[in-house]
């Protein structure tokens, strides 16, 4: 069976003991556990966080025939005198402990996004990458709308996949985020999506992978269980993400920059073109600065590409493009105050996401006053300081253990930086101080969030909240100007 047979029902749950390793706070944890409730499953919910700490969540699942352990975990609930089946949180490491021991007692470890692949009825459009992958699931489905009214986009965004069940139909397609943690769980069990789209391969994650191979090859393993029927929508200019299509049985579509004689979807002077099989489609470069520059353009073709396999129109195409204005937490335009952009782009938590944002704004605006740094995730920050210095950035640091290495590498390239700073509060206000009409603050940490922040997301509101509370305490605005949130949401 393929990940996207019709005919799917999932797994048969009923009376199966599952423990459910980690509940989370955004959305995959809470879904899982009242798809597990409603299978029939007998349901152990265990994280090693406290029940105070997860007020927010356990309130969600109020009144189901869920059993908690929580404030840590019971071996027994990972063997087989107490579980027939495991499913981990994505933010639980492949090999931890109790994973390994419920493996050695031959015990399936699932996933979220497994149960999904199983159960879903529709034909499912994957989407992965180390940059612009949630940009790109959403601008498919505005492009899949006009002829799809009722797609529906899900998946590591923050929208649990299993919540989307019922609203799901043999005959729409789905647009799912996959994150290199949940891929893990898909090549594991041999599942894949019907229309793959790999985005980018760069570093990031290097603390929880062995190395950049490893990493790498786990985000190319969206197409290893592709089949014969499939597509696979991958980036010619990436060598590293083009890998996948070297063994792929799926038929491999290219996108990238310049138009050759190949079909696929491809970047000329002034317009995004698609050419497949003697037919050829043409839209204008867009507008929004969601989709500006190299990397903008990129994502708009991984999309176009995706979407006509999927079955879009090509005037549906055209609709999406001029209709997207961007997505939360990504490139997000907060507001605009005496002149001077705040834009919020707090899930670049790789270095080189930040080098896209910068290069996406270079030239575009005044000057541009970065706020980055955080914790580390064994990543090199020379990428980032490279660009910081090029573009004449100034920096204003966060404090975080990957911060010592970045504020090095800036002052090696000769570049001073501001901080680091203990609170979002502090870095945005000594960076309006020092910012002038016509200059941006771009929140692009190139860091992960943990230690100041309890996750990106969080970093994100802490930014809106700040800039917020400068626009209360006087300053003159000309309007907040955000862009289309879409769902709540790498």
């Amino acid at each position: 069976m393929t990940a996207h047979d019709p005919l799917a029902s999932g797994l048969d749950l009923r009376g199966k003991r599952v423990t459910l390793l980690g509940l989370g706070t955004r959305g995959g944890g809470l879904g899982v556990a009242r798809y597990l409730a409603a299978k029939g499953a007998e349901v152990t919910v265990t994280d090693r966080r406290t029940a105070a700490e997860l007020t927010e969540p356990l309130g969600e699942l109020a009144g189901l025939p869920i059993r908690f352990v929580l404030g840590g975990h019971e071996e027994r609930d990972f063997t087989p005198d107490g579980a027939d089946l495991v499913v981990r949180n994505p933010g639980v490491p492949r090999r931890a402990p109790l994973l390994e021991l419920a493996r050695g007692h031959g015990i399936p470890v699932e996933m979220e996004m497994s149960l999904f692949f199983r159960a879903c009825p529709a034909p499912i459009v994957g989407v992965t990458g180390t940059k612009g992958k949630t940009t790109v699931s959403m601008l498919i489905r505005e492009m899949l709308r006009g002829t799809y009214p009722d797609v529906v986009v899900a998946g590591n965004m923050g929208i649990s996949a299993l919540d989307q069940l019922p609203r799901l139909r043999r005959e729409v397609p789905v647009v799912i985020e996959v994150s290199s943690w949940q891929l893990e769980s898909l090549i594991e069990h041999g599942l894949a999506p019907h229309v793959a789209v790999l985005t980018t391969i760069a570093e990031d994650h290097l603390n929880t992978y062995d190395g950049f191979a490893d990493y790498a090859a786990t985000k190319r393993g969206i197409a290893r269980h592709q089949r014969r029927g499939d597509w696979l929508v991958v980036n010619r200019d990436d060598p590293e993400a083009w890998r996948a299509g070297e063994a792929a049985e799926a038929t491999v579509v290219p996108f990238g920059d310049g138009v050759g004689g190949g079909d696929g979807a491809w970047r000329a002077e002034n317009a995004l073109v698609w050419r497949w099989r003697g037919a050829e489609h043409r839209w204008p470069l867009p507008s929004s600065p969601a989709l500006a520059g190299g990397h903008g353009a990129r994502n708009a073709l991984a999309a176009i590409a995706a979407a006509m396999l999927a079955g879009a129109s090509a005037e549906s195409i055209g609709d999406g493009l001029r209709g997207f204005r961007g997505v939360k937490d990504r490139m997000e335009r907060v507001a605009e105050i005496d002149g001077v952009v705040f834009i919020n782009d707090t899930t670049a938590t790789a270095p080189i996401a930040a080098v896209a944002a910068l290069n996406a704004l270079a030239g575009m605006t005044g000057r541009i006053h970065l706020l980055t740094g955080g914790a580390d995730k064994g990543l090199d920050p020379g990428p980032l300081a490279e660009a910081v210095a090029r573009h004449r950035v100034l920096a204003y640091l966060f404090d975080g253990t990957a911060t010592p290495a970045l504020a090095a590498a800036l002052g090696s390239r000769g570049v001073g930086a501001r901080g680091p700073f203990m609170s979002m509060a502090d870095a945005v206000s000594t960076a309006r101080e020092e910012a002038a009409p016509g200059d941006v603050i771009l929140l692009s940490p190139g860091c992960a969030s943990f230690g100041l922040f309890r996750d990106e997301f969080d970093r994100g509101e802490q930014f809106r909240l700040a800039v917020a509370t400068r626009q209360a305490d006087g300053a003159t605005s000309e309007g907040l100007a955000c862009f289309t949130r879409g769902e709540e949401l790498e």
